[in-house]
């Protein structure tokens, strides 16, 4: 017999258009002091089409007793739409006030790696780089720093392309 706990919701995207959810972590007590305040995971989902529009179900796997966060990105020609949601009960409703958080497009005429980035102790991260083409996150490498014996990570940008960025902050963080 199976069982399965979480939660879920629906989007219906409109031709051309590719959305992906992130869900909004607040790192553990025990890991705070040395550890980015927020990290972000991507949801899993799954896709029906129906004529252009496909549906897409996220699947929450471990809701909070409380409420849960997020990131719901958008991509389309040429434009990304950012929006926040809450998901309480069995209810998510779009965020009146958004968590304040930081977005780039990155971009080089050559290969490079996008910066340093720490990790918590159980391998969760704040930053998130996304290929708006494919909507796919780019993986980071994974490296121990001896110096400031923290993990850490980086990502391979190919030249000539563009890619989405985002990170949490808090709001006294978000000129940063």
């Amino acid at each position: 017999m199976f069982s399965w706990e979480g939660k879920h919701f629906s989007i219906t995207d409109p031709k051309n258009v590719s959305t992906v959810v992130y869900q909004i972590n607040e790192t553990e007590k025990e890991f705070k002091k040395d550890s980015p305040k927020y990290t972000v995971t991507r949801l899993d989902y799954t896709e029906e089409y129906n004529g252009d529009l496909k549906k897409k179900t996220f699947y929450v796997d471990n809701p909070s007793e409380e409420k849960d966060e997020f990131v719901i990105l958008s991509f389309g020609k040429e434009k990304v739409v950012i929006n926040m949601a809450v998901l309480e009960d069995d209810k998510i409703v779009v965020a009146k006030k958004p968590v304040p958080f930081k977005f780039n497009t990155l971009y080089s005429e050559k290969e490079s790696e996008y910066k340093d980035f720490k990790y918590t102790p159980n391998l969760k991260r704040p930053i998130s780089i996304i290929d708006p083409e494919t909507t796919e996150e780019v993986k980071p490498i994974l490296y121990f720093d001896e110096k400031t014996n923290e993990i850490k990570g980086k990502c391979k940008l190919k030249a000539n392309k563009s890619y989405f960025a985002f990170e949490i902050r808090d709001k006294k963080d978000i000129n940063n």
